[in-house]
């Protein structure tokens, strides 16, 4: 009798340990959805603040028209939440975002090959920020090298600016990004992302992938009036910046009084001819030429005619755009019609993903 019972417990036993790693593998593994889920999907995103200059779209939104035509998934936002974190006339910031989307279309970005939408209007995006922030340490977000920039530059920062990195972490994941296309001050914050993506995973089963990095080939383009800095719309000089929208007329003057030095001769030597070497790689890019290639075609130049030389590549590429945009400026409810259907795409992507994270930390 004594050894029946044993046995039947032994049998209970494995059975329970059977049960309970069968359990364990379905949290650990992926499951079948989310295999077939994990196909080539790009996520990025810009702030809405008002029409890009000449850095924005050659060093992001050049490559986002690239993009298009490599992956199945493109998701484009403009990230309003994120730019909150300065303060904002609501009035202003409406129009930014109507800017910017303008902006984005006139540049090449094509609604039916990209999801573009706007950020605060897929709400999912704010719940998973919240819920990523609660796997994440104040040192990780403490020790992010722009965190440390603008918080010294303003003194004391905000909570959301100490925070947006996690929101940024959000953005990425809630879409269950492979790829993403960031600058080399980006890094570091995609890292968190897919520290967040690990912790996650670990805690309750996998669910996200890792996003990559897609680092632009396009070298930085600098400010014209000081060639150590990069360009900036933030740049209190006036000359320092070319808007995608400037006139024939202000590219010609803010190129031609850019920052060079005392050799005629144009050569490329970022190190020790900045503001000549930053004039070469905007001939670069506009001309679509190699480096190599501008310095040939400047053989026999002195500075002064290089730059009527760049001033005539800028403006050719410029000019369709701000047409463009001066169009589709003119056609608000285009515009809006275009965030709108790019949030109830975004929406419908990021809705069941939400519902999977709500239901795998205990929420329902």
């Amino acid at each position: 009798m004594a050894l029946s019972v044993r046995n039947n417990m032994n049998r209970l036993f494995g059975f329970i340990q059977k049960f309970n790693y069968s359990k364990r593998s379905l949290c650990t593994s992926v499951p079948p959805d989310i295999k077939a889920s994990v196909e080539s999907r790009v996520f990025s995103g810009i702030q809405p603040t008002g029409v890009p200059h000449l850095g924005n779209y050659l060093g992001a939104l050049e490559n986002w028209v690239s993009l298009q035509h490599q992956y199945p998934l493109i998701l484009y936002s403009i990230v309003d939440l994120h730019s909150i974190t300065q303060p904002q006339d609501p009035e202003q910031l409406r129009a930014n975002i109507l800017d910017m989307a303008a902006s984005l279309l006139a540049c090449g970005i094509d609604p039916e090959k990209a999801i573009l939408f706007q950020q605060s209007q897929v709400s999912e995006h704010a719940e998973l920020s919240w819920i990523l922030s609660c796997l994440t340490s104040m040192p990780r977000l403490r020790h992010l090298p722009q965190w440390k920039m603008k918080s010294k530059q303003k003194s004391e920062g905000s909570v959301g600016l100490y925070t947006y990195p996690v929101l940024q972490a959000a953005d990425i994941l809630l879409y269950k990004s492979t790829h993403v296309p960031v600058g080399e001050d980006q890094v570091q914050h995609l890292e968190l992302a897919q520290d967040l993506a690990r912790i996650f995973n670990h805690r309750f089963g996998d669910l996200f992938p890792e996003p990559h990095t897609l680092l632009s080939s396009t070298r930085k383009v600098k400010s014209l009036r000081d060639p150590s800095t990069k360009m900036s719309k933030s740049d209190p000089h006036h000359m320092a910046t070319i808007s995608i929208t400037d006139s024939p007329d202000d590219i010609a003057l803010k190129i031609r009084r850019a920052v060079t030095d005392f050799t005629s001769e144009v050569t490329f030597d970022p190190d020790n001819r900045p503001g000549v070497s930053n004039l070469v790689t905007i001939h670069a890019a506009m001309a679509q030429l190699s480096v190599e290639e501008a310095v040939s075609q400047a053989k026999g130049m002195d500075t002064g005619a290089y730059k009527r030389l760049v001033t005539e590549a800028v403006v050719q590429r410029l000019t369709p755009i701000r047409e463009e945009i001066e169009r589709l400026r003119a056609d608000r409810s285009h515009l809006e019609s275009v965030l709108f259907q790019g949030t109830q795409k975004a929406r419908q992507l990021a809705t069941p993903v939400l519902k999977e994270v709500r239901h795998r930390v205990g929420f329902c």
